[in-house]
């Protein structure tokens, strides 16, 4: 690059080595102790399941077919998806608590909206439109997420223009919604759903394979390079002090790893035999022998069978980034920080906080359904039990994700690393022996806690 940098900020006398790599990078230091965290548990449960259990691990010189420990392809990979809906949710609970606000219902309208989806497509669309019928699936999608958007418009409404609280809005939501998914189905569960439709939880052809999963994954570090360069152009215009080019490809490099990283991994889970069988019997093929019974799954022909990104985390990834230049690179986003630090004076300066108030939680519940959309597929039914007690878990993943009760702070991507420590924990301990919800929620009552606690300290730090 031959851009003319502005002169950066002089370092501070007495300034640490690893101050000033984090001035020069801009990197949240928030950020590297949930990264820090997150490989803390993840390395925990991998020494304790090989050292304590007896499992063999990959870490320890295990093959990837002998592996039966935390940190392998196939545990990282149902971890992804298990993490999709969570911090989906999470993402918009950001939003509302950044405002001041909380949203207890979320859980609920996920049940609620499952539900109501399950009805469409077993009463209404399949009967009328035939078995498998491509557009059930879209019909599905839209019904949910517009339902889903509705219920939070109108809980909404009730804070910003009747003055209710959102606490007690929300806590009846939470009880209204799980009553009415209850009484529109009298207690069943309904199943199957579409078969199109279930793509959408994730499996083995809920995936888009290794081809497609590293297309995917170059295309994404393309776009790392160019938001680079692109930042670095608009630095330069608007006379902000650039980052050291170091600095730049530093962060961008880390990035680009990552994703390869990510995409080796996800593409090393190989479909199960059964499914492998079922793919070449559809082709009316004869099954290879590494799929057969007693064969070598990880041999040549077999391991291209990689599962690669599920379709749920995906999903994850885009709401993850739609969100982020929402509240990064619009008004929007803006007026969402504006209210959070300092309420009325947002609405002195011309704000109107209660139709903010309405679209965030509006959006809020979108979210919530395109979770039910996700809940749903991946049981391939509707239950009554589904999204229980989840609005916990989402607030837990925005708080721990750095996301201050206090209100106007917090980030996109710190909430979907919050959602990523706490279905860690839940998946660890379900594989190491702990898998009562008791163990579970103690846990997690205690991460969250602590989250609460680190960031008070560390407000009272920078102030």
């Amino acid at each position: 690059m031959t851009d003319k940098p502005q002169s950066p900020t002089a370092p501070n006398p007495g300034e640490s080595g690893f101050a000033r790599f984090l001035r020069a990078t801009e990197i949240d230091p928030r950020l590297l102790g949930m990264i820090g965290a997150l490989l803390l548990i993840w390395l925990s449960f991998e020494i304790y399941s090989n050292a304590v259990l007896g499992r063999p691990s990959m870490l320890f010189g295990a093959s990837q077919a002998e592996a039966n420990g935390f940190l392998t392809p196939r545990n990282i990979w149902n971890l992804s998806v298990q993490t999709a809906y969570i911090g989906i949710m999470a993402t918009g609970m950001v939003l509302v608590i950044i405002t001041r606000n909380i949203d207890l219902s979320v859980g609920s309208i996920m049940g609620m909206v499952g539900m109501y989806m399950g009805l469409l497509q077993v009463e209404y669309l399949t009967p009328a439109l035939g078995l498998g019928h491509p557009s059930i699936w879209i019909i599905t999608v839209i019904f949910g997420v517009a339902m889903g958007a509705l219920i939070g418009a109108l809980q909404g409404g009730m804070i910003a223009y009747m003055g209710i609280p959102s606490f007690i809005v929300t806590l009846g939501g939470l009880l209204v919604w799980r009553g009415a998914a209850f009484l529109v189905a009298g207690g069943k569960t309904i199943a199957p759903l579409d078969d199109n439709f279930s793509l959408i939880g994730g499996g083995s052809f809920g995936a888009l394979g290794q081809t497609g999963s590293w297309i995917f994954g170059v295309v994404a570090c393309l776009a790392v390079v160019w938001a680079i360069i692109n930042a670095r152009k608009s630095r330069t215009t608007h006379g902000f002090p650039l980052r050291p080019v170091w600095a730049e490809w530093f962060v961008g490099g880390v990035i680009i790893a990552a994703i390869l990283g990510i995409t080796a991994m996800v593409n090393s889970y190989i479909w199960p035999l059964g499914n492998i069988q079922k793919y070449y019997t559809a082709l009316g093929q004869e099954v290879p022998a590494c799929a057969q019974k007693g064969g070598d799954i990880y041999s040549d022909v077999c391991a291209s069978f990689g599962h690669g990104y599920a379709y749920p985390v995906l999903i994850m990834i885009v709401v993850a980034i739609a969100m982020t230049v929402l509240m990064t690179r619009t008004r929007f986003g803006r007026y969402v920080f504006a209210i959070g630090g300092n309420p009325e004076a947002a609405a002195l300066s011309g704000i109107n906080t209660r139709v903010m108030t309405v679209k965030i939680f509006t959006l809020m519940g979108g979210l919530a359904g395109i979770a039910a959309v996700i809940g749903a597929a991946r049981q391939n039914s509707a239950t009554n039990a589904m999204g229980n007690l989840d609005e916990l878990y989402v607030i837990a993943a925005a708080v721990v994700g750095g996301t201050s009760l206090a209100g106007g702070v917090g980030t996109i991507y710190g909430a979907i690393i919050g959602a990523l420590i706490l279905t860690s924990l839940q998946t660890g301990m379900v594989l190491i022996g702990f898998g009562d919800g008791s163990y579970q929620r103690i846990v997690i009552g205690i991460a969250l806690v602590l989250a609460v606690w680190l960031d008070i300290v560390y407000r009272k730090r920078i102030k």
